[in-house]
């Protein structure tokens, strides 16, 4: 689809959307907060909230509002340290957010998550309903992640994949990753317009990072592709740019990069399955059981399972590679590592002696599956 065409139809359409303010935006060059620039973006977003559109905010900025409030010399390292920084820059950060919404006769609401958070099914669906009661008192939710309690395993890492999962949990028409840059940039360090296959520019990103930020581009062409693997839209725009959001929604204009969601909308629950749930386990498979599930929507059975790692329990999320470790599918799992470690690579005929109980004639049924490769 042409990028002017892309922008007309799913852009201008869009009723509910997703917009990430990173941390790099949020602070001025002495590292505080940006307070002049927050009250222009919310501003904008205040205008597409009164057009009718829903609007959920993904902020970072916490620690850096702490580590300046605080007048330390530098970021701190230590987990502790982070952790207390972030208690008082998210007191501050919200405190900002608050007021600026307030003069828009806007009310706000705060969720602080971690990464176990998406992993849990009934959390996953408590995100969602809970923003969704937000937007219905005509609140517009602010989310960070919860910098106090976070650890190395429970952290997001950025909150560029916060945003994406955010995205994805709510069903949002699109996902808008406001940075300092302008976009993606092609080998000829030109600003690329639209992204139909996010593999083809992977190679050119270069991980920079800033004293202030903890992503850079290649973790928002990692948030970009959970959401349009799930058929959404996805964006990365300057938002220094003027009237950044009213432009990106309300014209055809080439600001930032665009990138063209799949053809086909993944439901709530394959959301979960494939893109959010962090898999438990590995199963490897051979090439015929890769025909089977990528060109015939066939079920995966035992007998083209090659190899197994992991340790999980019946219904667990597991990820289904090929032999080169390319990743084909994630799925719910029907039984247990133990169990599998008995019946891969045997025909389900003989899974009830092996057993000693009825079972599944399917380790993921094709219901339970979503494609990912």
């Amino acid at each position: 689809m042409p990028t002017r065409t892309l922008r007309q139809t799913v852009l201008s359409s869009a009723r509910q959307i997703v917009v990430k303010l990173g941390t790099q935006l949020l602070t001025g060059s002495d590292g505080k907060l940006d307070a002049p620039y927050l009250e222009k973006i919310v501003h904008q977003i205040a205008q597409l909230h009164q057009c009718g559109v829903e609007v959920t905010v993904v902020s970072s900025g916490a620690i850096a509002a702490g580590w300046a409030e605080l007048g330390l010399p530098k970021r701190p390292t230590d987990v502790s340290e982070l952790q207390a920084v972030a208690a008082v820059g998210q007191r501050l950060l919200m405190t900002f957010m608050h007021d600026a919404f307030a003069a828009h006769q806007i009310h706000v609401g705060q969720l602080l998550l971690t990464r176990s958070d998406f992993d849990d099914r009934t959390r996953f669906l408590n995100i969602r309903n809970c923003v969704s009661r937000l937007h219905r008192y005509g609140g517009v939710p602010i989310i960070n992640e919860n910098d106090t309690v976070a650890v190395d395993e429970l952290r997001f890492g950025d909150n560029d994949l916060l945003a994406a999962l955010i995205c994805n949990a709510i069903r949002a028409d699109a996902l808008v990753l406001l940075t300092v840059v302008d976009g993606i940039l092609d080998q000829h360090n030109q600003k690329v317009e639209l992204i139909d296959h996010l593999q083809d520019y992977e190679s050119l990103v270069r991980d920079e990072m800033t004293a202030l930020g903890t992503g850079g581009i290649r973790s928002k062409l990692e948030a970009a592709k959970l959401v349009t693997g799930a058929g959404e839209v996805a964006v990365i725009a300057n938002g220094r740019e003027p009237d950044v959001l009213q432009r990106l929604f309300a014209s055809t204009e080439p600001i930032g990069t665009v990138f063209a969601p799949a053809p086909r909308k993944l439901d709530s629950r394959k959301r979960w399955i494939g893109l959010t749930k962090r898999p438990s386990g590995t199963l490897t498979i051979d090439s015929g059981a890769v025909t089977a599930l990528c060109r015939r929507g066939k079920s995966l059975l035992a007998i083209g399972i090659t190899g197994l790692s992991g340790q999980f329990e019946r219904g667990a999320v597991v990820l289904v590679r090929e032999q080169d470790g390319g990743h084909v599918a994630r799925g719910l799992s029907n039984y247990s590592a133990d169990e599998l470690r008995l019946l891969m690579g045997k025909r389900s005929n003989q899974f009830e002696k092996i057993l000693g109980r009825a079972a599944y004639a399917e380790v993921v049924h094709r219901d339970n599956l979503v494609m990912i490769g």
